[in-house]
């Protein structure tokens, strides 16, 4: 394989309750940060970029059908997404895509006065943070 950093992020697997959704709203968000479709089963389905690709998976083995952010585990997935504009686009089309916008108040900088992102979550409770820059 070709020069991979050490460290660098080889893929993420996201267990959901609904793959046919998770596929809409997943797919809708991550084509439009580049990604490609690159795998697909019965139960599941992967995007890529670069090295890293992102996999989604309705697996027999789920003990539960919630996520919740504020439990233990992952909490939200930071993207970079472009430039501000892109990051005001994907915030205005995400709510038509099943991604809705948190902290809309605070919206662009809920992360800090130099910061500017959207911070969107999807219908099973699935966050994404899109950051300019």
């Amino acid at each position: 394989m070709a020069d991979v950093p050490v460290g660098s992020l080889h893929h993420v697997e996201i267990w959901v309750p609904h793959i046919s959704r998770a596929q809409e709203e997943w797919g809708w968000l991550l084509a439009e940060l580049g990604y490609e479709q690159f795998q697909e089963w019965p139960e599941g389905c992967s995007w890529k970029l670069g090295g890293t690709y992102i996999v989604i998976e309705q697996s027999a083995a789920l003990t539960g059908s919630t996520h919740r952010r504020t439990e233990p585990g992952l909490n939200h997935l930071a993207f970079h997404a472009g430039t501000r504009e892109n990051v005001d686009r994907l915030r205005e089309l995400g709510a038509d895509s099943g991604w809705y916008e948190m902290f809309e108040s605070k919206y662009p900088h809920a992360g800090g006065p130099g910061h500017y992102a959207a911070y969107l979550v999807n219908t099973d409770g699935y966050e994404v943070e899109l950051v300019a820059g």
